[in-house]
């Protein structure tokens, strides 16, 4: 059985209200964790979002 590989990245709006995404992918743990670390700093519309090996999103606007 082949293991397929999920990548996740985030998006979200920081505290000056500049969208921004990540220029990571995370496994679904790690995103998670990122989450939180991200709305503990205060950043706003926090979305964990699904993405392919290689590809990231473009920010939020």
């Amino acid at each position: 059985m082949p293991i397929t590989m999920q990548n996740y990245a985030l998006t979200w709006t920081d505290r000056d209200g500049v969208p921004r995404s990540s220029a990571v992918a995370y496994d679904k743990p790690s995103a998670g964790s990122r989450q939180q670390d991200l709305e503990a700093a205060g950043c706003s519309d926090v979305l964990i979002v699904e993405t392919k090996p290689g590809q990231l999103p473009d920010p939020a606007v």
